[in-house]
């Protein structure tokens, strides 16, 4: 499966992860986030779906 042909979301980091979990933050790190209201579009697999559910209260999903 290429990329170009795979869905993707658009996730932006609305809420620091300064304070959260250490699991929290590494997913927010896994998701390619590293500053607050950056955007960044990840594939939509299970495991980015999983990551987002995990920290949804960090996040604006589009």
């Amino acid at each position: 499966m290429s990329t170009e042909s795979a869905k993707s979301l658009r996730v932006t980091l609305i809420k620091s992860p300064i304070g959260a979990k250490k699991a929290h933050a590494a997913c927010v790190r896994g998701l390619g986030l590293r500053r607050m209201h950056q955007t960044v579009e990840v594939i939509d697999t299970p495991e980015n779906r999983g990551m987002i559910n995990r920290i949804c209260h960090l996040l604006r999903c589009a």
